[in-house]
This record gives structure tokens, sequence and C-alpha cells, in this order.
């Protein structure tokens, strides 16, 4: 009966032990995955839970999760679509494409680009540029709404062939100068060509009138 009882107090006392040690390895916390091995599933899965646990305002959401700005198109005028547009695209990030006149160098090109987005800046608009050929620059807004008055400012300048919004081309400075020059040139051409005939048809016609002469000679 001893020995009995001596093995249910060895056995009882194993099977507090193993239960002490299942419950500690529970509590341990969870070694954490460096975040250096982390991968894009990884890395979605806590950016999802950073916007579970955070309220986060609407300003700071990325664009394409943010709500677009009510229109009210009672102000909208069916006469005018640039203003629908313009309504539609107002705080979202737009750009704008400009092309530079006269063949310039990518560095010339920087610097006469940059003058624009100077006076721009000056102006208080929020306004990135980046050079991307010899001649094109590509001017980006936060506020897409702006890009028409951001349109109308460059196509002022000298240098400005033409302007691109939202697929649409409009013509600079450069190009109507360009324009204006063909068709004075064109005017002139025309008008050398009506003084020219004008002349021929002055000149006295000598044979006919020798011939005439001749006849009334005889």
């Amino acid at each position: 009966m001893a020995s009995d009882f001596r093995w249910k107090c060895v056995l009882l006392l194993l099977c507090t032990y193993l239960l002490c040690i299942l419950a500690t390895d529970q509590n341990k916390p969870k070694k954490k995955k460096d975040i250096r091995d982390y991968n894009d599933a990884d890395m979605a899965r806590l950016l999802e839970q950073w916007e579970e646990d955070d309220d986060i305002e609407e300003g700071d959401l990325p664009e394409h999760k943010r709500s677009p700005p009510p229109i009210d198109f009672a102000k909208v005028d069916p006469s005018k679509p640039e203003e629908l547009l313009k309504m539609s695209k107002k705080g979202k990030t737009l750009m704008v494409f400009a092309t530079v006149s006269g063949d310039p160098t990518e560095k010339e090109t920087e610097e006469i680009t940059g003058l624009w987005q100077g006076s721009l800046f000056n102006a208080n608009y929020d306004i990135q540029r980046f050079v991307v050929g010899s001649n094109r620059a590509i001017f980006m807004l936060r506020d897409g709404s702006l890009a028409w008055e951001v349109k109308d400012f460059l196509v002022g300048q000298q240098r400005c062939a033409d302007v691109t919004v939202e697929g649409q081309v409009f013509p600079g400075a450069a190009a109507k100068k360009q324009d204006d020059g063909e068709h004075k040139q064109q005017s002139e051409g025309n008008a050398k060509k009506k003084s020219k005939r004008k002349t021929e048809s002055k000149k006295p016609d000598l044979e006919g009138n020798s011939a005439s002469h001749l006849k009334h000679e005889l």
C-alpha cells in the first residue's frame, strides 16, 4: 500500500510539472519577425493593422482612398466643360506637360522651365517640375483644379511651344508667333504674285502695235 501511494504521488507531481511547463510556454511572447525579413504580404498586413489601429485623417490617406469632393452641378455652366473638369480634379494630383520652343538643349530647358516654376511658386502655386527631354518638362500639381490656371500662365511665355492638359494640346506664345510669321510670309508672297501679274498685264503689246502699223501703211 505504501508503495502504491508513493507511485501515485510521483505521477501527480510529474503531471503538475508538465502542466506548469505548458502554461509557461503559452505565456511566453512570440518572437517577432525581423522587419528586414518582411515580404510584400507582411508589409501589406502591417499597413492594414496600422490603418485599423489608428484614426487616419482624410488628408493623410493615399489619394486613391480619399473620398472625392462633392460636385455642385448647380454651379457648373454646361457651355463650359472645362469648369466641370476643374471641379472633378480638385484635390487630385495632375500633371501638365510643357514644350519649349527653339530646339533647346536639356540644360536650356532646365533653366527656362525653372524660371517658369519660380514665377508660379511666387504666385503661391504648390508645383513640382521634372524635365523629361531636351525640350519637354512636366509640372505636377497636388490640386489638379489649378492646372488650367497654370496652363494659362505657361502658354503666355515667349518660349512656350505648347501645353498639354488632360490630353488636350494648347498652343503657346512661340507657336502663335511662328504661325503669325508664316501667315505674314504667305501674305507677302501672294502680294508679290499679284503685283507681278499686274505689271505683266500693263506691258505694251509691241508686236501687236507693229503689225497694226504696217497694215495701216499698206
